[in-house]
């Protein structure tokens, strides 16, 4: 299927649930991206796939239901285990339920923008501190 994707010239993401044994066969495939879901530590997936392809994910949706001081605390985590790697796109490790609250998916949105950008330096990005909103708490 891969194979037959590739000729449209898009790029082809492999994504499944709970498949962290399956990810040096998804990598054979010749996908150009990875999902990797929650439930397995950003760095390990990577490793497993050699670091030789780029890796989306990985944050559980679930998390965005949880008050500001979680949500930053595991994305600043995933983005940690990234380490600025060239590949790592960040995302939910799975689809976004109906219910979750906007404003989250875009103070996360937010944080995740500016702490990308500051990676390489000590700065503290400004979505860490209180949205401008004043709905949460950091």
């Amino acid at each position: 299927m891969v194979k037959l994707l590739r000729e449209t010239g898009v790029p082809i993401i492999y994504f499944g649930t709970d498949s962290a044994t399956l990810l040096p066969a998804m990598k054979e495939t010749g996908a150009d991206v990875i999902g990797l879901d929650w439930r397995i530590p950003l760095d390990e997936g990577w490793s497993r796939l050699d670091h030789a392809i780029a890796v989306q994910g990985n944050l559980d949706p679930v998390l965005l239901f949880t008050e500001w001081n979680e949500l930053k605390s595991r994305a600043q985590n995933i983005l940690e285990k990234a380490a600025g790697r060239p590949g790592h796109i960040f995302n939910l490790g799975h689809g976004i339920l109906p219910e979750t609250p906007v404003e989250h998916v875009k103070d996360l949105a937010r944080f995740v923008q500016e702490y990308s950008a500051t990676s390489g330096s000590r700065s503290i990005p400004s979505a860490s501190r209180k949205p401008k909103n004043g709905t949460r708490s950091s």
